[in-house]
């Protein structure tokens, strides 16, 4: 199973250089697959950008199903299909869903927060065939994360869950999602992540959607230089690290002379890259909740290449505003879902998840985290 880094909420590759060589791409088989299996979730994390808890979404795909889902996905390729949630652990059929997916010849991964993990657990993910968990550890200290997540005991049962992991032989990657925009904090996790041994890290920098809809993400300034921070601490080392939900990091290493081919575009969304929710709607990303289809409804790989949503996001001379105007919009793209966000609401109990009236209009703006200003472009 290749490990190298794209985008998204768990990392596969992409093939390079796609969007480098073309402005419209035609639709190519998806590499990333992040499905949200089930709403529920014990914790009450702060930036849940699906507002998960107790309650799941009416009307979630039942255990056939998903069987049939994954049945749709192998008409279009085999690409790594992420059970996440809320907290996939929460469905009784997880390691059922996940076996079906391996047997059929999925690469089957799983995000957690690593809560409701035991070693049988971790035992049972391998026996499904489970080649990769990424867990969240968003502070090397424990109170920290315990207060971001909402429970305390998460940072110790996710410091475990990771060990046990290890034990049964499965890859980990950790996920952190940036509070303190101080490289520090990013080195503390990193430190304590290799001194559990492990090699993979996605730096998420927040979006404000779900339940973290309404807050201040910071400013652009503060982000890209956390993002030229870790490119620079980082950039002889063995270790994988990508800064996720962070496009313009592309741009960043191009500029500062980095070069990683593993790396693919900034945004993938609807580009190799997609999300199932858990009543079958299809979305270019996580953050972005415009529905693309529905697999209950339109088959999977249908939905795919034909989806008008999809075909905007496919198609650079769509971009408008600073982002259609830059040199490095072909191996950045800008944010998508922080476009969409700048002239949609993306809060609701539901996850947001809405219809576009017009996607290439709502969803090819200019990405307003960015703070680079290309030759003429519009302010």
């Amino acid at each position: 199973m290749d490990e190298r880094d794209v985008s998204g909420e768990f990392i596969m590759p992409a093939p390079p250089g796609l969007m480098e060589r073309r402005n419209v791409s035609i639709p190519e088989k998806p590499q990333i697959i992040s499905w949200n299996v089930t709403l529920r979730c014990p914790l009450k994390c702060a930036h849940c950008y699906i507002n998960a808890g107790e309650k799941d979404a009416p009307g979630v795909l039942s255990t056939s199903e998903a069987f049939g889902v994954i049945d749709q996905i192998c008409e279009t390729g085999r690409p790594v299909v992420v059970l996440s949630g809320g907290e996939p652990l929460m469905r009784n059929d997880i390691f059922e869903i996940a076996r079906y997916g391996s047997m059929k010849g999925l690469h089957m991964a799983m995000g957690t927060s690593g809560y409701l993990f035991s070693p049988e657990t971790a035992l049972h993910l391998r026996e499904a065939g489970i080649k990769k968990v990424a867990v969240s550890i968003d502070s090397a200290d424990p109170l920290v994360h315990d207060k971001f997540r909402g429970r305390k005991g998460c940072w110790d049962r996710a410091i475990r869950a990771i060990g046990w992991c290890k034990d049964e032989g499965i890859a980990v990657q950790i996920n952190m999602t940036v509070q303190d925009y101080r490289i520090t904090s990013v080195d503390d996790v990193i430190t304590l992540g290799t001194g559990l041994g492990v090699g993979d890290y996605q730096i998420f920098f927040p979006v404000p959607t779900g339940r973290a809809g309404g807050t201040d993400p910071g400013s652009p300034g503060i982000y890209e230089n956390l993002i030229k921070d870790i490119l620079t601490r980082y950039r002889s080392r063995t270790l994988h690290i990508r800064p996720t939900c962070a496009p313009q990091f592309r741009r960043i290493a191009d500029q500062m002379g980095i070069h990683n081919p593993a790396w693919g575009r900034g945004c993938i969304a609807g580009i190799h890259y997609c999300r199932i929710y858990a009543t079958g709607d299809v979305t270019p990303c996580p953050y972005l909740p415009v529905i693309a289809g529905n697999v209950r409804t339109t088959p999977f790989s249908r939905i795919w290449n034909e989806s008008e949503v999809f075909s905007a996001l496919r198609n650079l001379n769509r971009l408008t505003g600073k982002c259609g105007k830059c040199t490095y919009r072909n191996i950045c793209g800008g944010c998508r879902a922080r476009a969409y966000g700048k002239i949609a609401s993306l809060t609701d109990g539901c996850g947001g998840l809405v219809r576009p009236s017009d996607p290439a209009g709502e969803l090819c703006g200019p990405d307003p985290w960015c703070a680079y200003d290309p030759a003429g472009a519009d302010q």
